[in-house]
């Protein structure tokens, strides 16, 4: 049973990451982001993701900054956006990325979509940045499994792991069984189905029985599960509750239960549909 939220994952290529991370998607860059960080990591995060497209990758970096916490503590993943797909582009977006965050490297970097078929190009470019040590570890966000096919077929390093939207809601058995079997970790973006699962039936009496919130339930089930999982929030309690979901333990029967509340419901886009 994970115990802490110290506890990591060790990816293929021997980097661990910790399983629960906080993400800051759709977090206002400037104060919002940079309190928030703060805060996570006061609790005790140690890994945060963002993107490019997030715009929000100045507040991040200011905020390791402030925290004083030493950088090799700290596990920071940003990502390329479609727009910056294309093996020079990319390799100027990473640079780009790794000024707005004031960092000398990244600990994971993804290629955000697989967008117009620009990946394995895109892909070229990660394995190069790899090779020179200037990023511990790479891999992809929301490739479905033709997409992984594709990539795997054509690519000299294989990604440590593929950050996707997974939730109760959508489980994507298919992928999580692909990714397993070529040893790629899955991580989950809006982990809590982006708030649409805190009022749930099943997890509220759960979390009654437990006399735990709703996302800690959520929390739970992903860490149970083996998945990564970066829950995103800008409230100071919430932030700190989401950190304390270490102390209980579903069983097998709640756990299924949780499992059969999927409905291939996407709160995302689908990648498929993401051309841009």
């Amino acid at each position: 049973m994970i115990k802490s939220i110290s506890e990591t994952i060790t990816l293929h290529n021997g980097v661990e990451i910790p399983q629960l991370g906080f993400g800051v998607f759709k977090v206002e860059n400037g104060s919002q982001t940079v309190e928030s960080v703060k805060k996570a990591l006061e609790v005790g995060y140690r890994s945060i993701d963002t993107a490019a497209i997030y715009k929000n990758e100045e507040g991040v970096g200011q905020a390791i900054k402030e925290s004083g916490i030493p950088r090799e503590e700290l596990f920071i993943t940003s990502k390329v956006w479609n727009t910056d797909q294309g093996y020079e582009s990319t390799l100027k977006a990473y640079e780009a990325s790794l000024e707005r965050l004031g960092l000398d490297y990244l600990d994971l970097y993804l290629i955000h979509w697989p967008g117009q078929d620009k990946y394995i190009e895109t892909w070229k470019a990660l394995e190069t940045l790899y090779k020179e040590g200037r990023v511990r570890a790479i891999g992809v966000s929301n490739f479905h499994v033709h997409h992984l096919e594709n990539l795997l077929a054509n690519a000299e390093i294989k990604p440590v792991v593929n950050q996707i939207e997974l939730h109760p809601r959508l489980s994507q058995p298919e992928i999580r069984e692909f990714c397993k079997k070529h040893d790629i970790k899955v991580e989950a973006w809006g982990p809590l189905g982006q708030g649409h699962l805190i009022d749930e039936p099943t997890i509220n009496h759960l979390a009654k029985k437990h006399n735990k919130s709703a996302a800690q339930i959520l929390i739970r089930w992903h860490l149970q599960h083996g998945t990564i999982a970066i829950p995103k929030s800008i409230t100071p309690s919430r932030i700190e509750a989401n950190a304390k979901s270490f102390d209980f333990e579903l069983s097998l029967d709640e756990m299924n239960k949780i499992d059969a509340l999927n409905l291939n419901e996407r709160y995302g886009s689908n990648p498929d549909e993401v051309k841009f």
